[in-house]
């Protein structure tokens, strides 16, 4: 079989998407277009017991075993059940009369978590915009999607349309908006769903309710385009020679918040060739099927504006408005030459496969990673190593759960959640505890195997952030140091080396190497940011194109990140008193400057990377009492307590709804007290040494409460955030804070028994 793409695209030759038998037919003179058969109806579901989770040094994929032999010779670990909502088979455990009863219980529990190379593993899902990314770069490389992975996919959007109008938002909790929904769409159509099924027709009438996919914010319109769904004309520009500018330049990309910057650099590359997948009869169906208007009359260039409002979270600027109608109007027709376009795609191309390489493909996160896969398609052609490799690396973000497979928001929480269990046995006085060693020393070599160890190849080059000696949020491939990460993982790595009969796997110049890069971390405005210290103006975004974020052109400062850097300033500096003495007690000092500033007028801290006020004022009490501050001896602190204490419940929880992180306002959630922001208020209090007791037990008896008999806590409300609207799952915060504040209370106050 043959096909043709059209001329006018330039774009080299392609074939339908996977194993088919279609046939093609003329257009017109130029073009021709595939006809695909009809496919069969999805399976309803696949054998949930046949799915195994696969740890390769930190790299967590899924696959199906349709052999039966294959089953039996690999059978289900507790970590996989437990992902799969499956009954672990576990016994009853002791009934806790005390809090430290309660932490062995759930120890004992989250132990059988713990994965081959020593971490712990999670789902990390919850936007709505990741998984569609994944989908559309198969179907542009024409990429097999097997049966079991269509099915599932199938069956976690269908579990995830909002219950009332059946559309999809921008994550989980939210409202129905134009983007998730005609993303989402979208990825159910390209995977086998029939228009038909009736939760397909009910998603579509909320779809056009809302203005349909003209009304789309910029990312949504982007991939429609390249899809071939809609035409390039309503996508407002992303023109590469950005790149080109000088360093020097306030607007130049090196300046941008990490994630923007790489989602922007293979997009304008695609952008620039105005690249279109080939014309099939699920493309042609989609154009019916998505726009309110007749697809062959819609004024595509008068709608690149057009965005509903339920999407429209930061509203473009007068001046980006302005950028983008001289960028369409002059720029592209009568300034841009070709010679200066294809520099721009060159450097551009360039750039992506710095990422690629520094990062093994597995690229930043899987918005970029799906991008980049089709930047090397394009370039590269169907069947180049690059671009195997890419969707061989899409897999790192896919997980499966009991109602399907969904795409994290990167390649796990490996590192992050292993740091997290670390400290929360460390803080219940149990890490010599012989029953716990070999769990933590799993851990241990964990953290030990995944330090980056040396700097990206051409750092300066392609604009990366010193790492030697660091550790990412997930594994050491994905290769993106976080100022929080780092520190978290030191702290752990100094806490259990330390401790008694534990090995000695980091030695001094390694644990030097981690603070170096820590130092490198600090903003003018004495706090720090995850990635990369802040390097433009928060003016830049005045330029925010994405609509549905807010916060998402530069770098900010972090109450989470600076209490993270500087408690772990505080540990090292304990042992090794002498090294760079200097610079971590001016940094310090800076820190804590900020910290103060930070604190809004009711005494609370607002949270970036999660939900919000309640978990932020728990890390700056930690950075405050990690310097002698407290209750007693600090105003900052007894404010941050009596906020605290005024959002406690009638039944002794704390409660915060995700809307707080939207509106900047403290906003109770309607499902009422939930585990982890209790036990985030409690640590915060016990850190500030809070004086009275009976807020406290009140709040470690719900969590003691809301413990299952096998020593788990049931999931609840999600925990996350980024960028101000959007929320996202974290599984293991259910055991590692409930866990860490039962464990500091069982310390501070041995002899209560609560219950």
């Amino acid at each position: 079989m043959v096909t043709t793409r059209s001329k006018a695209n330039g774009a080299t030759a392609a074939t339908p998407n996977g194993k088919s038998t279609a046939v093609t037919k003329r257009k017109s003179d130029d073009t021709l277009v595939t006809e695909e058969p009809k496919r069969p109806k999805l399976a309803d579901k696949t054998d949930i017991t046949r799915w195994r989770c696969l740890d390769e040094d930190g790299r967590l994929t899924w696959r199906y075993l349709e052999d039966d032999k294959a089953a039996a010779a690999w059978p289900q670990s507790y970590a996989d059940k437990w992902y799969l909502g499956l009954d672990l088979g576990l016994p009853d455990l002791p009934k806790p009369k005390k809090p430290l009863d309660a932490v062995r219980n759930g120890l004992t529990f989250f132990e059988k978590l713990q994965l081959p190379s020593g971490e712990w593993g999670s789902e990390y899902g919850g936007p709505m915009f990741l998984l569609p990314g994944v989908v559309f770069a198969w179907y542009i490389t024409k990429t097999p999607i097997p049966w079991y992975k269509a099915t599932e996919i199938k069956n976690y959007l269908k579990a995830r349309a909002h219950p009332e109008d059946g559309g999809w938002g921008l994550h989980i909790e939210g409202e129905s908006t134009v983007f998730g929904t005609s993303m989402n769409y979208v990825v159910l159509r390209l995977v086998g769903v029939d228009p038909d099924e009736p939760f397909m027709v009910k998603a579509r009438a909320t779809l056009h309710k809302l203005g349909g996919a003209t009304h789309a914010p910029h990312w949504a319109k982007f991939w429609l385009s390249v899809l071939g769904v809609s035409k390039w004309a309503i996508v407002n520009p992303v023109p590469p020679e950005i790149w080109l500018l000088p360093d020097w330049v306030p607007v130049a990309p090196w300046r941008w918040w990490i994630h923007i910057r790489q989602v922007f650099l293979s997009m304008s590359y695609i952008y620039s060739k105005q690249w279109t997948c080939e014309e099939t009869d699920v493309i042609r169906e989609l154009r019916q099927e998505l726009f309110v208007e007749e697809w062959d009359k819609i004024d595509w260039n008068g709608h690149r504006n057009s965005i509903a409002s339920i999407d429209n979270y930061h509203p473009k600027s007068w001046l980006l408005n302005t950028a983008n109608w001289f960028l369409v109007n002059i720029w592209n027709p009568y300034l841009r030459t070709k010679s200066l376009a294809e520099k721009a795609e060159a450097w551009v191309s360039k750039l992506v496969d710095m990422e690629d390489e520094n990062t093994d493909f597995a690229d930043l996160a899987p918005v970029n990673a799906a991008m980049n896969t089709v930047v090397c398609y394009i370039r590269d052609g169907p069947g180049a190593y690059t671009v195997r490799r890419h969707v061989d690396r899409l897999e790192d973000a896919l997980w499966v759960k009991n109602e399907g497979m969904m795409c994290n928001g990167t390649n796990g929480v490996q590192n992050w959640d292993t740091a997290f269990a670390i400290q929360a046995v460390m803080d219940a006085g149990l890490t010599e505890d012989p029953r716990w060693r070999p769990m933590l020393i799993k851990a241990l070599e964990f953290l030990d195997s995944q330090q980056i160890r040396e700097n990206c190849k051409d750092q300066d080059i392609c604009y990366r952030q010193q790492r030697k000696g660091a550790w990412a949020f997930s594994n050491k491939v994905q290769g993106y140091a976080v100022s929080d990460c780092v520190s978290e993982a030191l702290k752990s790595v100094i806490l259990l080396q330390k401790t008694p009969g534990f090995p000695q796997l980091l030695d001094d110049q390694r644990i030097f190497d981690a603070i170096d890069t820590l130092l490198t971390y600090q903003n003018a405005s004495g706090a720090c940011s995850s990635y990369e210290p802040t390097r433009g103006s928060k003016l830049l975004e005045m330029l925010n194109a994405a609509e549905v974020f807010g916060k998402i052109m530069v770098e900010y400062d972090y109450v989470e990140c600076s209490t993270a850097v500087i408690t772990a300033l505080s540990l090292f500096n304990k042992y090794w008193p002498e090294y760079r003495a200097d610079d971590i007690k001016k940094f310090k000092a800076r820190v804590l400057a900020f910290i103060k500033k930070a604190q809004f007028p009711h005494g609370g801290w607002y949270g970036n990377w999660g939900i919000c006020f309640t978990y932020a004022t728990m890390f700056a009490l930690e950075s405050l009492s990690s310097v002698g501050e407290t209750y007693s001896t600090s105003s900052h602190s007894k404010k941050a307590c009596d906020f605290l204490i005024s959002k406690q419940r009638a039944d002794g929880g704390w409660s915060e709804s995700y809307r707080s992180c939207e509106r900047s306002v403290y906003t109770e959630h309607t499902s009422g007290s939930q585990v982890v922001m209790t036990a985030w208020a409690l640590i915060g209090l016990m850190h500030a040494e809070y004086p009275d007791i009976e807020p406290l037990r009140k709040g470690i008896k719900l969590i003691m409460d809301r413990q299952q008999a096998n020593g788990e806590w049931l999931p609840e409300a999600i925990e996350g955030v980024f960028n101000k609207s959007c929320m996202i799952t974290y599984m293991n915060y259910k055991f590692t804070f409930p866990i860490k504040a039962l464990g500091m209370f069982a310390s501070k106050y041995p002899e209560e028994t609560v219950v």
